[in-house]
């Protein structure tokens, strides 16, 4: 007796190409942006804080665009994959390109990144921003420890928490973020027709082989620059001093309410975001 089917095999085509697309567009694209804003730690701290005080330009809208752009797509991303690799949608061919490595390696740093993700994010910025939640729940976990008003050191310092585990944790969640999107965006042009021969496949393979190498590097290298600055040394006390004349600056000009602001500076007594 035949079965009607599921909904998922359905639409696979259409579920398989928002798939596709959402991992480039908007998660890999935001990813790109991410990895390159942290590396400017290496610059200078004054640099990123510059970076993460335009973000918060957007002041409530923000909560809204890492929603709706990030946070959203990256679920739907990550359930979609999972039920992928749980056999929810049909697989006839799909990745008949692909060797076993590279399929096997896909989906492993699929779910590392995902679990990466929702852990810094955690770790970061404690998911959500009510104060009671922050208090309560985010940070006695070690979560929250991200301030926006002072960057670099609560970055410095949110990655040293426990020595040099964060920073290898760190290391192995991007170096799969990485790998994911690189061999991703490989798979996603054989999906969409966009290399088909294997000339093409070949050529395209080296594009997103050196696109994934640079990116690994860019990353790497945001982690290198918080690790730098989180051992409370001199280039500690050096972001500090920048954020905190960055920080007048900014109420003296009027682009910022201090009573409004407070909740994104950290205390400087532990590091941790102060609240209100």
């Amino acid at each position: 007796m035949e079965t009607n089917p599921s909904f998922l095999a359905r639409h696979e085509f259409l579920i398989r190409r928002l798939h596709s697309l959402s991992g480039l567009i908007p998660v890999g694209a935001y990813m790109c942006i991410h990895l390159l804003t942290n590396a400017s730690t290496l610059d200078s701290s004054a640099t990123f804080q510059r970076a993460v005080y335009q973000i918060h330009s957007l002041g409530h809208l923000l909560p809204v665009v890492e929603w709706v752009f990030i946070f959203i797509p990256i679920l739907f991303h990550a359930i979609i994959g999972v039920v992928i690799i749980r056999g929810g949608l049909p697989n006839y061919g799909s990745y008949k390109y692909v060797n076993n490595l590279r399929y096997t390696l896909q989906r492993a740093t699929g779910m590392i990144a995902f679990v990466f993700i929702m852990w810094h994010v955690f770790h970061m910025h404690g998911w959500f921003h009510f104060k009671d939640w922050r208090e309560g729940i985010a940070e006695p976990l070690g979560g929250a420890q991200f301030a926006p008003y002072n960057a670099a050191s609560s970055l410095g310092a949110a990655m040293m928490m426990w020595g040099v585990l964060y920073p290898i944790l760190y290391a192995i969640g991007v170096l799969s973020c990485v790998f994911h999107l690189a061999n991703g965006i490989w798979t996603m042009g054989i999906t969409w027709g966009v290399w088909v021969s294997p000339v093409a496949q070949k050529r395209a393979d080296r594009i997103c082989a050196a696109f994934g190498i640079v990116l690994a590097v860019v990353g790497l290298s945001g982690i290198g620059g918080a690790v730098r600055i989180g051992d409370h040394g001199q280039r500690y006390e050096e972001a500090k001093a920048v954020e905190e004349k960055m920080w007048d600056a900014k109420i003296a000009s009027g682009e910022i309410d201090p009573e409004e602001g407070l909740h994104k500076r950290s205390d400087t007594n532990d590091g941790h975001a102060s609240a209100e």
